[in-house]
């Protein structure tokens, strides 16, 4: 059952693969391709597992039987896979500006959450029980909102795992809720998906510009949304206001490209929109507790 090898193609561009244990036989993938090409991730997955991919974010390939056999989820779209005759290893190729979010149980775990709900199901009835079983969905915007904040949440490190099983277990409930209008109910801001899209393109602007980001106002109005909603809906979604997510993401930026060794201070501070390293240092300080000189000596340890 061993499931731990993992191999991502090396790429200097930005990128991460994070797992999380959720519980014994439970795991949280987060995957991060931000390159302008393809990101190639390998893990072994035995038989015994079902597997939740989401793809947030670009488009994704799962190739099977060494490159016979491939399926594609674009953004906003999910893949359930699920074979108890055949082991279905993780080939995955992750295209450029991809995010893709994968939830991977073992079977016994799964069955464990639903036994009293296997008519409801599809996969769960003894008929199916050692059938192989996948379904492609679209993402619905309640899901998309627990996907964006299991990529984005800013917490303190000691309670990181309890958040992540928490929309772990949140974010398969609300995949096998198909009562429709539940959702809506839950969060009034969702009844608008196309307020969740103009939020989503907020995120995506200020990174894509966070040298120089817009003012908030100018940011609503390039959105067209007003700045309340701009405001409410950010931390709606992502858990935290405009220019505190972007500080958050600017210091995880900057942390990474610390540890490919590529850049000094000063270059990284530059990259980031610092204009000074004394700056960056303070910024750096205030998120890490530590210095990045420090940061990088640790590491190196």
């Amino acid at each position: 059952m061993a499931i731990h090898k993992v191999m991502i193609e090396k790429n200097v561009a930005p990128g991460s693969y994070d797992e999380v244990l959720i519980e014994n036989g439970f795991y949280v993938l987060k995957i991060q391709n931000d390159t302008s090409g393809i990101k190639k991730v390998a893990r072994e997955i035995s038989s015994s597992f079902i597997q939740f991919h989401f793809c947030l974010k670009g488009h994704a390939k799962f190739v099977f039987n060494d490159g016979g056999y491939a399926l594609e989820v674009s953004e906003e779209n999910s893949l359930l896979l699920y074979n108890t005759q055949l082991d279905l290893p993780l080939n995955l190729e992750l295209g450029p500006n991809s995010w893709l979010v994968s939830v991977i149980m073992t079977i016994r775990k799964f069955h464990s959450l639903f036994s009293r709900e296997a008519d409801y199901i599809p996969f769960l009835s003894p008929e199916n029980k050692e059938k192989k079983y996948y379904s492609q969905e679209r993402v619905s915007p309640a899901i998309a909102v627990i996907l964006s904040q299991i990529m984005n949440y800013n917490l303190h490190p000691s309670i990181k795992e309890l958040y992540m099983k928490g929309k772990a277990y949140e974010l398969i409930s609300l995949y096998f809720n198909k009562g429709g209008d539940t959702d809506m109910e839950q969060c009034p801001f969702l009844v608008d998906e196309d307020n969740v899209k103009r939020i989503r393109k907020a995120k995506e602007i200020i990174i894509s510009r966070m040298t120089e980001p817009p003012s908030l106002q100018a940011l609503s109005e390039e959105i067209g949304l007003s700045l309340k909603k701009l405001k409410e809906g950010f931390k709606h979604i992502y858990g935290d206001s405009v220019y505190s997510f972007l500080f958050d993401y600017k210091m995880e930026y900057a942390r990474r490209l610390l540890e490919t060794g590529q850049y000094n201070v000063n270059e990284i501070g530059l990259k980031i929109g610092y204009s000074t390293a004394s700056h960056f240092i303070a910024g750096f300080k205030k998120k890490y507790g530590t210095t990045p000189k420090k940061y990088v000596m640790s590491i190196a340890t």
